[in-house]
């Protein structure tokens, strides 16, 4: 038979003697309404069956309960969570390097590589870099970066336009909805 005080659930449903309102709306194992009864009665009916008393919706007027196997609601209820984490994608930054001076089969790999992870889901930050001397030629930079962003427009939308930092010219682009 199960305890009356059983509070050991991690996480904020109210079962059993943690319902403390002066009545409540019950619904019993099967789904059909018991009425409007005392938690009192409720813990009872809940005890005779073997089962919990859960606090369904605490804003209805009055509060709704259900008597049923909290232990086996929770499982169902982490089950359903798990399943929902698992389809849910979390967009990574993936980074595309390169120097302003790349050769065009070059050029075109890094393309194709922004193109597949756009349409995986994924930001692509691309970055070219300079060495020395080089970042005199800025302007070329540039203009690589903005025939990137003219290439992927079909897959993606540049939320950070080309931007210098350091020794580096940078742009962010995100996939398109």
């Amino acid at each position: 038979m199960r305890d009356k005080r059983r509070t050991n659930n991690s996480d904020l449903t109210k079962t059993n003697g943690q319902i403390r309102f002066p009545n409540i709306r019950v619904i019993d194992s099967e789904g059909n309404p018991l009425g409007i009864i005392t938690p009192k009665e409720a813990m009872a009916i809940a005890l005779e069956k073997n089962l919990d008393l859960v606090l369904v919706s605490e804003t209805a007027k009055p509060p709704v309960c259900k008597i049923m196997d909290y232990g086996k609601y929770k499982y169902e209820r982490d089950k359903k969570l798990k399943e929902a984490k698992k389809k849910q994608h979390n967009a990574d930054v993936k980074e595309v390097k390169m120097r302003y001076k790349i050769e065009e089969h070059d050029y075109q790999v890094r393309v194709k590589n922004a193109q597949r992870f756009l349409q995986s889901g994924d930001k692509v930050k691309a970055t070219i870099s300079f060495r020395g001397r080089e970042i005199q030629h800025s302007n070329l930079a540039m203009d690589l970066l903005k025939r990137m962003a003219a290439d992927l427009e079909d897959f993606g939308e540049v939320q950070q336009r080309p931007k210098r930092e350091g020794r580096n010219i940078m742009m962010m682009i995100s996939p398109k909805k």
